[in-house]
């Protein structure tokens, strides 16, 4: 569920900085001036129906040629022949909810082909796990931008969200909270057709859907909240999620145990996932009843937005059995009452009945989010009567090579849907 240039928790640990990711940055674009967006509505009502999705600022963070996209691309390892433009990215400001319903704002990264195209469909681009707020695409130039710029130098608007936490939005991330992860992607959509407007480029309502790890778990959830009828003025035309942890139930927490996820990421992804359910749904009254000591004092003020993947592994010791307490270790086995409850709340991403083309992405070499993942979503579109979709296995790579592998294809796979119609 990683989304930095180091494909694993692992690998990030051994090179010692995710800061190495700047090695195949460029240049951003000097910042303008945010550009001010007001919204007004007369009556309560309105005002309460308009407030999700407006535009609060638009601020220019890159500005980029054909040669420079391509160039960056194929600096990460990834395929340059879908870059057929030049991009131009703004950070969006933009109001939405918090898990638990109330009013807040987030950010976002907005990016345009320079193609001369004045009416564009978006591709919705959902990012992997990052804990540090500042790894978010809106903000920093390097992996969590390698999707976004290739889907927007195909030729098509991208509409990337932080998500709630990260990025330049207040609080805590709420990670692998699916509801919010789908509400403020979904505004993000609505924030992004406001800014394009304001930058004389329209949308034309249709919507590709992508998405890495984390984000391709949200990616499956706003495809079926489109499909849905969440918000009707956007036409669902395909999904194709990358590595997605669909089946935490069936695969991700099995996987911890059973070695098909490597332990330093088994650490770092269920430490993060505990502390950030636990603030919605306590799951327990003392750290000491899960964690083990000295991890039961620190471990929940790692993931405070401020500390990067690297503070985090380097903190926490090499396997679960370290980390956790005896008893927790079972109740990961075998789950009850609140974290049953989450379980089962998080995991229903694929269980609807799509009426677009789906393609999954995903690695057998990949022990962050195992293949089974993947294949566990397959079964359950097809248990809804679809045909159950393609699960594209990039091979031996890890993660962060699934995506390096499939942003290319997926770029061409979403011209062809639109080529069909």
């Amino acid at each position: 569920m990683t989304n930095t240039q180091n494909h694993t928790v692992s690998s990030r640990a051994k090179r010692g900085a995710v800061a190495a990711c700047a090695a195949v940055a460029l240049a951003l674009g000097a910042a303008a001036p945010a550009l001010a967006v007001t919204h007004t509505g007369s009556g309560t009502h309105q005002t309460v129906q308009t407030s999700r999705g407006t535009l609060i600022s638009v601020v220019p963070v890159a500005d980029h040629t054909r040669a420079e996209v391509a160039a960056f691309v194929k600096d990460a390892g990834a395929d340059p022949s879908a870059v057929r433009y030049g991009v131009t990215a703004y950070r969006l400001t933009y109001r939405t909810v918090t898990a638990e319903g109330r009013p807040t704002t987030a950010t976002g990264l907005l990016v345009l082909p320079k193609n001369g195209v004045h009416r564009l469909p978006v591709v919705s681009d959902t990012h992997g796990t990052m804990t540090h707020r500042g790894y978010a695409p809106s903000v920093a130039e390097d992996f969590g931008r390698l999707s976004p710029y290739v889907q927007a130098a195909a030729g098509r608007a991208v509409s990337a969200p932080d998500y709630l936490g990260l990025g330049k939005g207040p609080g805590l991330h709420p990670y692998m909270d699916t509801r919010s992860g789908v509400s403020a992607t979904l505004d993000m959509l609505r924030a992004s057709r406001t800014a394009a407007r304001q930058l004389g480029r329209l949308f034309t309502g249709d919507v590709y859907v992508t998405g890495f790890s984390q984000g391709g778990q949200v990616a499956m959830a706003l495809g079926r909240a489109l499909t849905e009828g969440a918000d009707r003025s956007f036409r669902l035309k395909a999904v194709a999620p990358i590595a997605g942890p669909y089946d935490l139930s069936g695969a991700e927490l099995p996987g911890m145990f059973n070695g098909s996820i490597n332990n330093t990421s088994a650490v770092f992804y269920m430490s993060y996932f505990l502390t950030a359910q636990n603030r919605l749904h306590p799951l327990w009254k003392d750290p000491a009843d899960v964690f083990r000591a000295p991890y039961d004092k620190v471990v929940t003020g790692l993931f405070d937005g401020l500390h990067g993947d690297v503070d985090v592994v380097t903190a926490l010791p090499p396997t679960i059995q370290e980390l956790f307490t005896d008893a927790y270790l079972k109740e990961l086995q075998h789950p009850t009452g609140a974290l049953k409850s989450l379980l089962k709340a998080n995991d229903g991403a694929c269980d609807w009945k799509p009426a677009v083309p789906v393609q999954l992405y995903s690695a057998s070499g990949d022990t962050d989010v195992p293949i089974a993942n993947a294949r566990s979503c397959a079964d359950q579109l097809a248990a809804h009567g679809v045909r159950a979709p393609a699960v594209v296995d990039q091979g031996a790579v890890d993660h962060g090579g699934s995506a390096i592998k499939s942003v290319a294809q997926i770029a061409r796979w979403f011209d062809g849907v639109e080529r069909r119609g």
